[in-house]
């Protein structure tokens, strides 16, 4: 069996599907908050001018993930 989650961007609010366990995410107010693939490569530019370092999703972060592989 596999799962994806679906939930609101924090950049976009658009809905998306990801991985779990590998999707980016940023922290607002200390809470993790996933970041769909669009919003990665706008806010990417922007996080590079201002010298951070650029978000760079995991190969299978928008992928399913077997179940038995997400910690509960």
């Amino acid at each position: 069996m596999f799962a994806l989650c679906h939930s609101a961007c924090i950049g976009c609010r658009q809905i998306f599907s990801y991985n779990p366990m590998r999707v980016p995410s940023v922290r607002v107010n200390g809470v993790r908050e996933p970041i769909c693939r669009d919003c990665v490569e706008r806010v990417n530019p922007t996080r590079i001018a201002k010298g951070l370092e650029p978000i760079v999703p995991l190969p299978d972060a928008y992928d399913p993930i077997d179940e038995r592989d997400i910690a509960w």
